[in-house]
């Protein structure tokens, strides 16, 4: 499948905003911590997608009731759903200059990862976090998620690369008070894109 940039601007995946705000100084602190661990910023790509992973719980998961969307947030809070755990990530790729974009797939409701700009390409990751059947890594060398579509089941892969995350993911996460009323509401499509 070949990834498409909703915009040709490659600073629009370094770009701060409301959600992915890693000049939040607690996205800062995060991100200079790992950074002191990381050789290079392929192994800093590395350890921020295993603490995003491993170390900020999948609410689902968890049974966190809590939703929370911004990246600061997700961090600060230490749980967040597939959408909000790749926020964190993109803000804690993006506060170390690496380009990063939000992107979808489509499951009963859709899924959201990231994807890494590294070598003049882009490679998907998923920091959804593991659990019995789910072994999600972190790899340049063809994609380890945690979820692979099967289009008979009328699942895939949105080949869209986001720079900002989609209005319906973000839309539901915002009106959402608790977790049980955000499963009502997820989306099961994403309009527009194919």
């Amino acid at each position: 499948m070949e990834l498409i940039q909703n915009t040709p601007d490659l600073s629009a995946y370094l770009a701060a905003d409301e959600v992915i705000d890693h000049d939040h100084p607690l996205v800062r602190k995060v991100a200079a911590r790992l950074a002191r661990q990381a050789v290079d910023s392929y192994a800093y790509a590395r350890l921020a997608f295993e603490f995003v992973r491993d170390a900020i719980s999948h609410s689902q998961d968890s049974g966190d009731l809590r939703v929370t969307w911004r990246a600061s947030d997700v961090l600060e809070q230490g749980t967040g759903i597939c959408y909000a755990k790749a926020h964190a990530l993109a803000a804690l790729l993006r506060a170390e200059d690496i380009p990063t974009a939000l992107c979808y797939q489509k499951f009963d409701v859709v899924h959201g990862l990231v994807a890494v700009r590294f070598n003049g390409a882009w490679h998907r990751q998923d920091p959804r976090g593991n659990k019995p059947g789910v072994d999600a890594q972190f790899s340049l060398d063809g994609e380890r998620l945690a979820f692979t579509p099967d289009p008979e089941s009328n699942e895939m892969d949105y080949p869209v690369l986001y720079a900002e995350p989609h209005p319906a993911v973000l839309s539901v996460l915002k009106a959402a008070p608790d977790r049980p009323y955000l499963w009502k509401t997820l989306p099961t499509a994403l309009r527009g894109i194919q």
